[in-house]
């Protein structure tokens, strides 16, 4: 019977008891996720007869879903639990020793406190991010090595590798062997770690032991292996103490065989799903300094399977790191971590963008990633995208390689109060000059943390968009200081209101403000500060050259305060957008005049969504003609525009005297007619405009020769937005045969217009149109 098989300790009378009394019998499978066997009860013919003859894993699963010995109970332990998901029943999660534990076990294991301190500091930096050093065989392991290696003076492992080649060495120098001897022990150890990982149950017999060689060094099995039953007995069954030695002593031995028979992707890929940390080992064994403890008593490794194993890691990293998939970058940074290689690092990977994002980030994912770019001493962006859960531990891991990067985002990342304080303080220290925190939820008690390292730092782009933020006081307090480089400010979509608003504008007569560019989207502003905004602008310190007032509702007389401003010598704005802001007609004379005087610096001026009206539209354009305007770029995109408006604006850029780049009048519902102003003042010699936007307008194929006519004329005509309206296919061979022939155009946007399928063919065959 197979439990008189494999436990010899249950007398053969007893077995009718366990049949006959199921219910007063406990069952105990320890590592159940050794047996490599579903569970699942779809893949098995379950069986309920016990004297029925049955696979082990159909007897396993026969039990577990009780219908095998019905009412007898089951203690499963296993990690990972994912052989449990077919289970029902009460799970107990045994944590083993979290940090706290752990810190009082070396306290114990170390008489010295400070010996103990600094074993547990290097212990966690190294390893704590592993979840078998909750294992407490695992910490007396740790214990020991350090002990022994810290009373000889020696440096401690700075990984899982340098460990286990430290553990080795100590396992075979207490045999006293011949280097012959020793490697001999070490090949047969792998020929039987070999049958281990490929074993059902990580295990085998004595007659393989044999089979591989082992026989003479059956007197020190016990160093090495776990042995279950009487060693003298043929159904004795050994084991590896541990998978991690198990692993490493496959890694090693693949090294020191001399045979080429196996390359390293065909063992990897034969032990794939059974070896978690082979390819880390084998890793951590590349470097010749790392191997050399194991190489003094061994002999020298193969050196054929090293530059095998070297160039698997490149080509493979490479395939790698061209991809997105994160899980698979995580474990190839790991592996160079296990190498601790510098040369190797900078060789593999390049210092332009490195990170991770849409995933969570472990402790180990950020040691690894910590690692890869400190090697590299400078890196162009660190990419932390929608991380959600950096937590204080992981910030602190990071904070080298977050110093060292020139960008850092973190855009729809979780970052508790912690971490912001380690992120506070590596920018302080560091060569960040850009930073996007935007839509993390920063509150104004966390962004304050922040602020203490951005008061002396060399940060020139700060992102806090779509946050919490109420206040400007500390803001102020870093745009005042002078040792603040701070030059672009993203605010947008934080209910600033009227009065931080304010204290942020005193921030602006500072002579240490070095503001250049400032979003505040959606920040809930009003007339009531733009008098404020005006004064700064003016003031004479204010460097102030682009401002996004976008969806704020300062109207009119908010908009009359900024015009006052704009007319000021001293004031250097050059881009304004006022999108959506509830202004009108009414005051576009003030812009107008605005517009015409001789100290106005604006080159860029968005006042799309705003009912300006005919009346108002054609005030602006008075100025828009007024020889030495200097508005290059002009956004009026549902602006309630005219074919009167139209008219005009063709007048404008036909006269000469107008710098007009850009111009943006789409979903004002003028039609052909209107539109064929701007036409014809394309066509224009003297028209400079490179960028036209007339999306949904009404256009029909009755302007395709206009256009094409436009575009044939035009010698600075570049982009042609017009999407969104009602051309057919009838236009599209004339549109496509322009396009192909014109120097100056780059890009034609015709999606969603009533185009067939018919002719998508067509105008596929031209690259500069998108459809």
């Amino acid at each position: 019977m197979l439990m008189q098989h494999y436990h010899g300790h249950i007398p053969p009378e007893s077995v009718p008891l366990v049949l006959q009394k199921p219910d007063e019998v406990l069952f105990v499978f320890d590592d159940l996720d050794q047996s490599r066997s579903s569970l699942d009860p779809s893949i098995h013919t379950l069986c309920s007869d016990s004297s029925q003859a049955a696979s082990v894993p159909c007897l396993l699963a026969s039990l577990l879903h009780r219908s095998l010995l019905k009412g007898a109970s089951f203690v499963v332990a296993t990690r990972p639990t994912g052989s449990l998901e077919f289970l029902k029943g009460t799970w107990v999660e045994m944590l083993g020793f979290l940090k706290p534990q752990r810190e009082t076990y070396f306290n114990g294991f170390f008489t010295d406190p400070a010996a103990a301190n600094k074993a547990l500091i290097h212990m966690e930096r190294t390893l704590g991010f592993y979840d078998f050093s909750t294992s407490p065989r695992f910490c007396w392991t740790v214990c020991s090595v350090y002990k022994s290696l810290m009373n000889a003076g020696a440096e401690l492992p700075e990984t899982l590798s340098q460990l286990y080649v430290e553990i080795l060495v100590h396992l075979i120098q207490a045999l006293s062997l011949s280097e012959a001897c020793s490697r001999e022990l070490v090949l047969a150890l792998g020929r039987i770690a070999l049958c281990c990982s490929l074993d059902q149950h990580s295990r085998c017999t004595k007659e393989e032991m044999n089979f591989f060689d082992f026989q003479q060094f059956l007197n020190s099995v016990d160093v090495f292996l776990q042995v279950d039953g009487d060693l003298e007995s043929d159904t004795c069954v050994f084991s590896f103490h541990s998978m991690l030695m198990q692993e490493f002593i496959l890694a090693v031995s693949f090294f020191l065989d001399k045979s080429t028979s196996e390359g390293v992707e065909k063992m990897l890929e034969k032990h794939k799903g059974h070896a978690k940390f082979l390819d880390l080992f084998l890793s951590g064994l590349l470097e010749p300094l790392q191997r050399r403890p194991l190489e003094t008593l061994l002999g020298e490794f193969n050196s054929d399977r090293i530059m095998d194993f070297k160039h698997w890691f490149l080509t493979s990293l490479e395939a790698t790191l061209k991809g997105c998939d994160k899980d698979e970058h995580s474990h190839y940074f790991q592996l160079l971590q296990q190498a601790q290689s510098k040369s190797l690092v900078k060789e593999i990977t390049t210092p332009s963008a490195l990170g991770f994002s849409y995933a969570p980030l472990s402790l180990q994912d950020c040691v690894a990633l910590n690692y890869v770019i400190t090697c590299l001493g400078e890196m162009e962006q660190l990419n932390l995208f929608r991380i959600l859960n950096l937590t204080e531990e992981k910030a602190e891991v990071l904070a080298p390689a977050m110093s060292l990067s020139c960008k850092i985002i973190l855009t729809y990342s979780t970052l508790s109060t912690g971490a912001v304080s380690h992120l506070a303080s590596a920018i302080s220290r560091g060569i960040t000059k850009e930073l996007d925190l935007s839509n993390t939820g920063l509150t104004d008690d966390i962004f304050s943390i922040l602020c203490t390292g951005l008061r002396s730092c060399k940060l020139h782009r700060l992102n806090v968009g779509g946050c919490q933020l109420t206040s400007g006081d500390d803001l102020m307090v870093v745009l005042t200081s002078p040792t603040s480089h701070l030059c672009v400010l993203e605010m947008r979509f934080n209910q600033l209101g009227d009065q931080s608003f304010i204290k942020l504008c005193k921030a602006l007569h500072s002579p240490h403000c070095k503001l250049q560019e400032l979003g505040l989207q959606r920040c809930e502003l009003t007339a009531a500060s733009m008098e404020a905004f005006s004064a700064a602008l003016c003031s004479g310190q204010s460097q102030l050259r682009k401002v996004n007032l976008t969806e704020n509702t300062i109207g009119d007389s908010g908009v009359e305060a900024l015009c006052k401003s704009l007319q000021h010598p001293l004031c250097k704005l050059q881009s304004l957008n006022l999108f959506g802001t509830e202004m009108t007609g009414a005051c576009c004379r003030h812009l107008m005049e605005a517009l015409m005087s001789e100290h106005c610096s604006l080159t860029e001026l968005d006042l799309s969504v705003n009912d300006l009206g005919q009346e108002g539209a054609l005030l602006l354009c008075q100025a828009l003609g007024r020889p030495g305007c200097p508005i290059e770029k002009l956004e009026l995109a549902r602006c309630e525009l005219t074919q009167s408006v139209f008219k005009e604006l063709g007048s404008v850029l036909r006269s000469g005297t107008s710098q007009l780049k850009s111009l943006t009048v789409g979903l004002n519902e003028v039609g052909d007619q209107g539109v064929k102003h701007l036409w014809d003042a394309v066509a224009h010699p003297h028209c400079l405009l490179e960028e036209l936007d007339v999306e949904m307008t009404g256009l029909t194929d009755v302007c395709v020769e206009d256009v094409c006519a436009a575009i044939t004329a035009s010698k600075t005509l570049k982009s042609l937005e017009m999407r969104n309206n009602m051309l057919t296919d009838a236009s599209v061979p004339a549109l496509v045969k322009v396009m192909q022939d014109s120097d100056n155009m780059q890009e034609m946007n015709l999606k969603y217009n009533d185009f067939s399928e018919d002719a998508f063919d067509l105008l596929e065959e031209c690259d500069k149109i998108r459809y």
